[in-house]
């Protein structure tokens, strides 16, 4: 496009300027050379309009030229469509694999008229043992598992466990219907790692969603009430999700993408509602890690319950220090766990722990506790680690040694567990 207005408008400016000096001449010439100005007048202008015709013939965009300028669409990349397509292979495979193997709890109780509630679980052996959420049937007085495949059977409770919210079933079912889900090892999992839910929210049965880890190691309360009244011992080791969970999930598995069990569902924290008063997902779910499934479930089948180990402190809540209460405290550090007092008669008191004696500026946490900051070996950051290794990795009867700041000096303490009252 450029060369076409360039030599356009240098014909027109040689054209204006025959034409001037053709006049200057013609006003100078005498009047015999009017014919023969006239006619070079004639024969200039028409060579100049011909240059021009052909000046914008040549240079005219065409339609090919105009093609030629729009970009070509770029080509999709195969590797997006290849993810895709794995991903969504997969998990198909993944759910056909698994949800044989999941099952609904219904629970029924006198206290409802005949009502019912719902969970979610799932057969860990051939034996027709399930393992579900304690919270689930704690109030049953009538249980129906429904399989998949649409058969039904009743099931017994044989074992409950209130500090972790596990409890195991067993049915009479035929083999069949028993499909047992491998467990794998919640000791491997990794922040951002992709999961997978299955279970029965709102009754919506075999439903399946997925997410990832959204964080490790955390703690909430349990539903085993401690002996002075009014507080709860603390479930650890939590692991926390965003694979959409809702009423109805409870019980079910958490899956990893070899569909293996590497948790069991058992809250979500909202603050919204839906029309029933149910709480809606809001992103943030919470599931028992399967290792310690597989440490509590032996002893529910063989004993019908399983014994906590127990410290015998008490430290502020929320479970870690601000650097205000640092400050406060005199401590040298914000990590680790301030004891602020010490349960008689416990092993913490056994082993010469110390609690908080001297007022501080802030009320109800007194000074001169000490600060564990270790366990084994392992840093302990807040009461999350604490908690977290003892339930994880440590039972009643057992001897620990605990890392502590106290003052100035750095100690070493044996600390024998015992167990939760």
């Amino acid at each position: 496009m450029i060369p076409f207005p360039n030599r356009f408008t240098s014909v027109v400016l040689r054209i204006e300027n025959i034409s001037s000096s053709n006049l200057i001449i013609k006003r100078r010439s005498p009047m015999k050379k009017n014919t023969r100005l006239l006619t070079l007048i004639f024969i200039t202008l028409s060579l100049a309009t011909i240059a021009c015709l052909v000046s914008f013939n040549t240079t005219s965009p065409t339609p090919e030229v105009r093609a030629t300028q729009i970009p070509p669409t770029p080509e999709p990349t195969t590797a997006v469509i290849t993810i895709d397509f794995t991903q969504e292979e997969l998990l198909t495979s993944l759910y056909q694999r698994i949800n044989p193997g999941v099952v609904a709890v219904q629970v029924f109780t006198e206290e409802s008229g005949g009502s019912n509630s719902l969970g979610s679980g799932f057969v860990i052996d051939n034996e027709g043992h399930i393992v579900t959420n304690y919270h689930v049937v704690v109030s049953a007085s009538e249980i129906e598992v429904d399989f998949p495949s649409g058969y039904k059977t009743r099931g017994e409770i044989i074992g409950t466990d209130a500090d972790s919210d596990i409890a195991v079933l067993k049915v009479d079912a035929p083999p069949e219907e028993l499909f047992p889900l491998p467990l794998g090892d919640s000791d491997s999992l990794l922040v951002g790692q992709t999961v997978v839910a299955i279970g029965n929210p709102h009754g919506l049965y075999g439903t399946m969603t997925a997410g990832i880890i959204s964080s490790l190691g955390r703690t909430l309360p349990s539903l085993h009430e401690a002996p002075e009244g009014g507080s709860f011992y603390t479930a650890g080791g939590i692991i926390q999700t965003d694979a959409a969970i809702n009423p109805g999930n409870s019980g079910g598995p958490l899956l990893d993408l070899n569909g293996e069990v590497v948790g069991v569902n058992v809250a979500i924290q909202s603050t919204n509602f839906d029309f029933s008063g149910q709480p809606i997902n809001s992103g943030i779910g919470f599931t028992i890690p399967i290792n310690i499934v597989k440490r509590v479930v032996p002893h529910l089948i063989a004993e019908g319950h399983y014994d906590y180990p127990f410290l015998g402190i008490v430290s502020p809540p929320g479970g870690d220090l601000t650097l205000f209460q640092q400050e406060a405290l005199g401590l040298p550090q914000s990590t680790g766990v301030y004891i602020i007092q010490v349960s008689p008669d416990s092993p913490a008191s056994r082993a010469g722990l110390l609690g908080g004696v001297i007022e501080s500026p802030i009320p109800s946490l007194p000074a001169g506790g000490d600060l564990i900051i270790g366990i084994d070996g392992n840093e302990v950051r807040d009461f999350d680690d604490l908690i977290s290794y003892l339930i994880m990795y440590t039972s009643p009867g057992d001897t620990v040694v605990l890392t502590v700041l106290r003052g100035d000096e750095r100690i070493e303490v044996d600390l024998t567990l015992a167990e939760r009252p």
